[in-house]
């Protein structure tokens, strides 16, 4: 069997490969769009036998500086089966190289530790790497359960504040105006000043909302016209992912972020998607209020990278204290403009 890379230039065709492999939605057009807006360079491929589409990945290749030349990253990706998981990313790496001269192919895939993708990943000469960019210890539920269900695996008290929230006169519908999305900004502003988190520019944000549009909806409580809380999520067919949410301080004195939270995860179910990911638990505040919402966590594969050049020993270990750096220049030009 001779396989193939072949680009994909066409929305539609490309978010219904998406769809048709179950991928996830940051495979999705719109979401390359925008992180072609801001740093990064896309390419979207397919991996065929002439006949079939065995696999497909979007690829977002970053410059490096020299000698390194490029990362190429395939977020929450490929996507394939798990039969031809080895064929494709040996595909995928040697496209990468030739067209792309990465030092490295880094995916993170949408399939769980546990997984038959997973030997199938180490035999296309991937290892598991520490530079990792979406957590892969997460919540993710099955959104073909019932209401009673999905709330039985929730502690007594949040069962409680959501029917709290979903009985007040608080309005839980998607966010659908410019003036709504720059409500969330606002709310998004102050919850990570509270919080103590980064956050992007402004832009990034607007960027979203308008190239992946239906794609990227934001669930927001209002009381009359004032958004009080949000959650806002990506979704393909398969899945809804949490992006960002926020609470203002009069969302939190009402707990409207238990109500818009649950408002999220029946309207996803609502919107046909079968499962619903949390993104992400860390040891904070934030992570111990999704736990509320289920008794188990998921793990995901994590990061794993095929070095494709001499250099990638290098890059490996230089690219943490790199990261690290970015992040604590980014912290310091923050709280400089807060000044």
């Amino acid at each position: 069997m001779s396989l193939a890379v072949v680009p994909c230039t066409d929305r539609a065709v490309w978010d219904g490969y998406v769809d048709r492999f179950q991928g996830h939605p940051q495979q999705l057009w719109g979401w390359g769009e925008t992180k072609g807006m801001h740093g990064w360079s896309v390419d979207r491929v397919l991996v065929t036998d002439d006949e079939n589409i065995l696999g497909c990945a979007q690829l977002l290749v970053r410059k490096l500086p020299f000698p390194f030349r490029a990362l190429v990253y395939v977020p929450r990706g490929p996507m394939c089966s798990a039969g031809d998981t080895t064929a494709v990313l040996a595909q995928l790496a040697g496209y990468a190289s030739s067209r792309h001269h990465g030092v490295a192919l880094s995916i993170e895939p949408d399939w769980d530790a546990e997984s038959p993708f997973a030997p199938a990943v180490a035999a296309a000469g991937f290892r598991p790497s520490a530079n990792t960019v979406l957590i892969p210890r997460t919540l993710i539920l099955d959104l073909a359960r019932s209401d009673d269900e999905l709330m039985a695996d929730m502690s007594k008290s949040t069962r409680a504040n959501i029917r709290k929230a979903m009985r007040s006169e608080v309005d839980f519908r998607k966010v659908q105006t410019e003036a709504e999305l720059e409500q969330v900004l606002g709310i998004y502003h102050e919850t990570a000043d509270r919080a103590g988190f980064g956050i992007h520019e402004d832009k990034y944000y607007r960027d979203i909302f308008a190239n992946l549009g239906e794609g990227s909806p934001i669930i927001g409580a209002f009381d009359g016209e004032q958004l009080l809380a949000f959650v806002w999520l990506s979704r393909s067919g398969a899945t809804a992912f949490e992006l960002y949410g926020g609470v203002s301080a009069e969302g939190q004195k009402q707990r409207v972020n238990y109500g818009v939270k649950w408002a999220a995860l029946l309207a996803m179910r609502e919107d046909g998607c079968g499962r619903y990911d949390f993104n992400g638990l860390l040891n904070d505040g934030i992570s111990d209020f999704k736990k509320q919402f289920a008794k188990h966590e998921n793990l995901l594969m994590g990061t794993w990278e095929k070095p494709l050049s001499p250099l990638y020993p290098v890059y490996a270990r230089a690219m943490p204290a790199a990261r690290k750096g970015l992040q604590a220049a980014r912290r310091l030009m923050k709280r400089v403009t807060r000044r």
